[in-house]
């Protein structure tokens, strides 16, 4: 896990940091200075535009060229308020203009295209949200120090960002509530199956689809086999005919209305449940849904319409729940459960919600963020815009419904079900890439992941 720090915190651990400040300055320059030197390829005859603040950032960025002259680099100090509007003939821009606390806005000089290294952050990205104030300066590569900021992982920042690296200046960062996850956190959290295993130890039940709308259904219940799942049943309410449901999973029929009362005594033989993918909003299918909530004592993902259903009241559905709950909104579904549109700061958001239900909240978005109601987050930063597709939702809810019945817990699953969604995406066409392509790159990413 790649810790993961918000500016108010990071400054607590500067003010906590046994080393004085003077020491934390020139080791931070001596990292911006080592990547400076490795962007440029050298240091003979190259030129260095060094934008410098009045902050600690500008102070990280003095010593960068300090330690770059005496390499023999051409490095010109620029006050960043007095920066001009263009920038010629220089081969490195260091932005060292405003940091992680800056809270105005701020308007970058045109580079022309020239490589940027940005310190700490680039100057103009919310360290908090990575929102962009102004104009910021596209960066090649950002070094930060100590640990990643939230604006580094949270678009549009995380894309300003270019490469990011972080760099150890000697603070003692400790364990985080927030982290970005990485592969070996993923295969730490996968369980091996054993050799005595039998298809009923990881069984999902899928309650999904309604009549005309089975896709969502039939998604959702193929990746839970992809996933790993041993056994899957698909229940569609009303749905009597389902000659599209994916070969391996047992059909349970369910009638229109009235259909919780068979959910309930037939989820005891599972590990996990998924409902909500198609399931539709109409009629009374919102009181059975809180009747599965409160009768089945299964670990559950809750998605899609079932969401819907619970809207704004969603606190008093799932507050009685023991097992694990997990919700995955997206914007739309998330101001359904919340009554407003998610505000720019999603960590927050996430945490706030799964306070409210004692769920654990995944919050989709170009970085998942993964949050459980004792505020531990989890950042998911591995896939990309070919997830934007429709049904995709609905492979991810089956992803993390048959991690659920492994054995993982709500937060792990939630995260590991992310991670492996985009790292199925990642192994797709780079357009084009439909929600059933995942389905069949499942098995591959979680083997790339165990490799």
């Amino acid at each position: 896990m790649i810790p993961v720090l918000t500016p108010a915190e990071v400054a607590a651990l500067d003010a906590a940091s046994p080393e004085p400040l003077p020491v934390l300055v020139e080791r931070a320059g001596a990292a911006v200075a080592h990547h400076a030197l490795d962007l440029l390829g050298g240091a003979y005859g190259r030129r260095v535009v060094v934008l410098a603040g009045k902050g600690n950032n500008g102070a990280d960025g003095r010593a960068a060229a300090v330690r770059l002259r005496r390499r023999g680099v051409r490095v010109e100090v620029i006050d960043a308020v007095d920066a001009p509007a263009h920038l010629r003939g220089v081969d490195l821009v260091i932005d060292a203009a405003y940091g992680t606390g800056f809270r105005g806005e701020y308007v970058g000089p045109d580079t022309a295209g020239t490589q940027v290294l940005a310190v700490d952050i680039p100057s103009g990205v919310d360290g908090l949200t990575g929102e962009e104030r102004g104009r910021a300066l596209p960066a090649t590569r950002t070094v930060t120090f100590a640990a990643l900021k939230p604006g580094l992982v949270l678009e549009p920042g995380r894309s300003l960002a270019g490469e990011v690296i972080v760099a150890d200046i000697g603070l003692a960062v400790g364990e985080c509530q927030v982290g970005v996850v990485e592969r070996t956190d993923v295969v730490g959290w996968l369980p091996r199956r054993e050799p005595g295993a039998h298809k009923w130890q990881a069984a999902v039940l899928v309650v999904a689809g309604s009549a005309g709308m089975t896709g969502a259904a039939h998604l959702a219940a193929a990746a839970a086999q992809r996933a790993g799942a041993g056994m899957v049943h698909l229940a569609s309410p009303g749905v009597t005919e389902d000659p599209e449901r994916p070969v391996e999973a047992v059909g349970l029929a369910l009638p229109a209305t009235g259909w919780a009362q068979i959910v309930v005594p037939a989820a005891a033989r599972f590990q996990a449940l998924v409902i909500g993918p198609g399931l539709g909003t109409g009629g009374a299918a919102g009181a059975a849904v809180r009747e599965v909530l409160a009768g089945v004592d299964l670990p559950i993902v809750v998605d899609g319409d079932a969401l819907t259903l619970l809207g704004t009241d969603a606190a008093s559905a799932l507050g009685p729940r023991h097992a694990p709950t997990v919700l995955t909104p997206h914007d739309g579904e998330l101001a359904r459960l919340t009554g407003a549109r998610p505000g720019p700061d999603r960590l927050d958001v996430a945490r706030r919600l799964a306070t409210s239900t004692g769920a654990v909240v995944l919050l989709k978005g170009p970085s998942t963020v993964v949050a459980d109601a004792d505020g531990r987050v989890r950042v998911v930063v591995a896939g990309d815009a070919r997830l934007a597709t429709a049904g995709s939702g609905d492979v991810l809810s089956g992803t993390i419904g048959a991690l659920l019945a492994q054995g993982l817990g709500g937060l792990e699953a939630a995260a590991a079900g992310a991670f492996l969604h985009a790292r199925a995406g990642a192994l797709g066409p780079a357009a084009g890439l439909v929600a059933r392509d995942l389905l069949a790159r499942l098995p591959l990413a979680l083997a790339e992941v165990s490799a």
